[in-house]
């Protein structure tokens, strides 16, 4: 029988760990990726023992915690803590989502912590989003019309109108849905369904007078009809969102107007 294994370089090995502070009642294990591309070493998964008697109770409170009282050389993004921003997306207990409203009492066991998967790995939980953002300035993420604003008023929308961005405006490019999808794993040509969920936001936006324009840079065998509806973008969105019914949305339009 063939066996596989990972290059030796890339083979994530046992790191250090760090024990709870004597007396601690109600101790989590937290065991999380490290690694620095600059000193050539192999990633490790180093482990932090933290009482959760002294821990604020999302994970990002624990990882700040760590950081600020036990190993300052630990590497994250974060910004807002209220779910707005997306900077602290990672994969935790095998999900993508966001530290900031990820409750460590919904995690049973050790508490396992990962970048986002399938990206380049700038240091320990922070992945190079470059390729992700030039997808989504891809798609001109933007109100695009050829008729003048009107002078003594902005350009109106009915509540029926309005209504249609639902579900779109509130995605907060984390790239959780992305880099959950296996179709983006396979395929950097694939836009991906935050990039699509974008396009889908200005495509049904009544106000924006480019809608033929914005299909016809979307017909194409890689960047729309690589999703196979796998459906791992909706199930992870940490905003409730559904990027595979906007990605649907496009197809149907895409049909349509043939």
């Amino acid at each position: 029988m063939a066996q596989f294994k990972l290059p030796a370089n890339s083979r994530v090995q046992v790191g250090k760990t760090f024990p709870a502070p004597s007396g601690a009642k109600r101790v989590k294990r937290f065991v999380v990726y490290r690694y620095d591309p600059e000193t050539g070493e192999n990633p490790r998964l180093d482990t932090y023992e933290l009482d959760l008697d002294d821990c604020a109770p999302m994970v990002l409170d624990a990882l700040i915690k760590i950081k600020n009282e036990i190993d300052p050389s630990l590497t994250f993004r974060r910004s807002c803590r209220e779910g707005i921003c997306g900077s602290c997306a990672m994969n935790i207990d095998g999900t993508n989502t966001l530290a900031c409203t990820k409750h460590i009492g919904e995690v049973s066991g050790d508490v396992r912590i990962y970048p986002l998967p399938h990206l380049s790995v700038i240091k320990d939980l922070v992945p190079d989003l470059t390729h992700f953002y030039a997808q989504y300035a891809a798609v001109e993420p933007w109100l695009k019309t050829k008729t003048p604003t009107p002078p003594d008023r902005e350009r109106l929308q009915s509540k029926e109108e309005r209504a249609k961005l639902d579900g779109l405006y509130e995605c907060i490019l984390c790239a959780c849905c992305s880099t959950s999808c296996p179709s983006y794993w396979w395929n950097d040509r694939y836009l991906g369904p935050a990039a699509l969920l974008q396009a889908y936001r200005w495509i049904a936006d009544s106000r924006d007078e480019s809608i033929g324009e914005r299909l016809d840079a979307l017909e194409d065998p890689f960047k729309l009809y690589r999703c196979h509806t796998i459906m791992n973008c909706t199930n992870t969105c940490p905003k409730g969102l559904n990027p595979a019914k906007a990605i649907g949305e496009i197809k149907q339009l895409m049909v349509l107007r043939r």
